[in-house]
């Protein structure tokens, strides 16, 4: 590609959208760029499947692209490796095609945002960042919903969103089925017979096998499991198939068992109850190879044509799309780059060895750990009330728990996965984006799913030596942060629990909650 274009344009491995205006016209002196980048390897020890399903789906959207008639420029890591990082690779090309004008499309990561903008304050070119078209709150008008320094609500934000947008709605002002929120129907555990009737997930065959290469010849380091093909929607076609299975076939149920879990199969790789009820459309989405409004229309189409999927399942669904992934994706640009230093809560404690291989025995986050690895995936419960859960309550330190968390899951890129982790999960944003810390003991497990009958330790012991970890490093954490969480009418009624209990009793759930800290690796 040896000629001169008078305008280049970047696209991001995150911003895999075909239907951007950008392309709705094809413009011969314009030529854009997608490129797989070292930089990006480096900044977190990703997971191998989540490396595997960017550069697949970027190398189908350069060549989507080329098929409509633009000019791409698809580079791998075998011609970006002698650049130190993005500017001096786009500084190389626009000189090399004598271009007078950069272009691209507003990152969702600030690293990137800051590194993009310092890059054009020393080019003499002209340069345009124009926004993303994916989110349903454009970019620059996330001012008229956040405010740096009060804590938002996703309750209202979300009613507001769906007024803005008629979205199951009765009239303008009154939500469909006269709620606005059926979350309370939504928390069924998974029982033998429901368990028999999930449906096998809908999982795709890609060839990796050249990526595979690359990867190993440029030693690129990663973590989790690697397979032969990959499983992933990486194309638009894929992507749409997925949605319209998961309406098909989960969302009768996926209001009512989103909260549920269970390890039921022994077998990982062939159980179909890894994914349950869930979409697994994050990583598309995150993507941006589909669109939340998309998702959401056709969603609401099946629920309109269709006689067994109710109002709470519906609302369900919605309000994580519309309602969660918009409001954290506020929440963080609305309080970074501080955002990243919150540590509310002091904690210090080392994440366990364990959470890199699930070798432990505590058979709940066993399960979650493994899955996570295997797939890297697990679904919203399994990351806030399990793994979330016993990094909070075990002290974790929030930027390790942040480096956990963005490597492991195909899905997690830096404006999703930090208000959910150091914000929801581990409170250290001292309520930003939640009104309480999401502590739990091993009764809250045992309640939503089947983990503890197959545990090597006893849910209902708090003492013993085979006694639940859960049970006594909850009261640890709640008696340690009693002042900053016992006037919040959420959580202050377990402190009378507390309080009713001899004071010996006390003392010797303290005491096995601190030797656990001190054999934390031994779990």
């Amino acid at each position: 590609m040896d000629k001169h274009y008078k305008c280049l344009r970047l696209l991001l491995g995150d911003q895999l959208n075909n239907k951007h205006s950008w392309f709705q016209d094809v413009d011969h002196s314009t030529v854009y760029v997608i490129a797989e980048l070292p930089q990006e390897m480096d900044y977190a020890s990703h997971h191998i499947q989540k490396i595997q399903a960017f550069f697949l789906a970027m190398q189908h959207m350069a060549d989507s692209l080329t098929a409509s008639g633009h000019h791409v420029l698809h580079l791998t890591l075998d011609e970006t490796t002698e650049y130190t990082d993005l500017p001096e690779l786009l500084t190389a090309l626009i000189t090399r095609f004598q271009c007078q004008r950069f272009e691209y499309q507003q990152p969702d990561e600030l690293r990137l945002h800051q590194q993009l903008d310092d890059f054009c304050q020393q080019l003499s070119i002209a340069t345009v960042c124009v926004d993303g078209e994916h989110f349903i709150v454009p970019f620059n008008d996330l001012p008229q919903y956040f405010t740096r320094d009060k804590n938002g609500r996703l309750e209202t934000f979300y009613r507001k969103l769906r007024k803005k947008h008629q979205i199951l709605m009765e009239d303008e002002e009154k939500p469909e089925g006269g709620k606005w929120n059926f979350d309370k129907a939504n928390r069924d555990k998974l029982k033998p017979n429901d368990i028999t009737e999930l449906p096998q997930p809908l999982l795709f065959d890609n060839d990796i096998s050249d990526i595979n290469q690359r990867l190993a010849r440029h030693k690129v380091k990663s973590i989790g499991v690697g397979r032969d093909s990959l499983l992933w929607p990486v194309t638009r076609k894929q992507s749409l198939q997925l949605l319209d299975f998961f309406c098909t076939h989960c969302l009768p149920n996926f209001g009512r068992f989103q909260d549920a879990m269970t390890c039921q199969a022994d077998d990982l790789v062939d159980q179909k109850q890894w994914s349950l009820y869930h979409s697994r459309l994050s990583f598309a989405l995150n993507s941006k190879i589909i669109s939340p409004l998309e998702v959401i229309e056709c969603a609401i189409t099946h629920y309109r044509s269709s006689d067994v999927i109710n109002i709470a399942q519906i609302e369900g669904f919605v309000r994580q799309i519309l309602g969660w992934r918009e409001f954290v994706r506020g929440i963080y640009w609305t309080h970074m780059p501080e955002y990243a230093q919150r540590n509310h809560l002091n904690a210090s404690q080392s994440l366990p060895g364990w959470f890199w291989n699930g070798e432990t025995k505590m058979n709940c986050l066993h399960h979650a750990i493994s899955q996570s690895l295997e797939y890297g995936y697990a679904h919203h419960i399994q990351r806030l009330m399990v793994t979330g859960n016993f990094c909070m309550i075990a002290g974790i330190d929030p930027d390790e728990v942040d480096a956990w968390y963005l490597g492991i899951y195909v899905d997690a890129i830096e404006w999703v996965e930090m208000p959910n982790t150091r914000g929801m999960s581990q409170y250290a944003d001292g309520g930003i984006v939640g009104s309480k810390a999401y502590a739990a003991s091993g009764n809250y497990i045992n309640k939503m799913s089947d983990y503890c009958l197959h545990c090597h330790y006893q849910v209902k012991e708090k003492t013993s030596e085979n006694a639940c970890p859960l049970n006594s490093l909850y009261w640890h954490f709640m008696t340690q942060h009693r002042e900053q969480f016992e006037r919040n009418p959420r959580v202050g009624m377990v402190y009378r629990n507390w309080d009713n209990q001899p004071d010996e009793n006390q003392q010797a759930v303290l005491d096995k909650a601190k030797q656990l800290l001190i054999d934390i690796e031994q779990l």
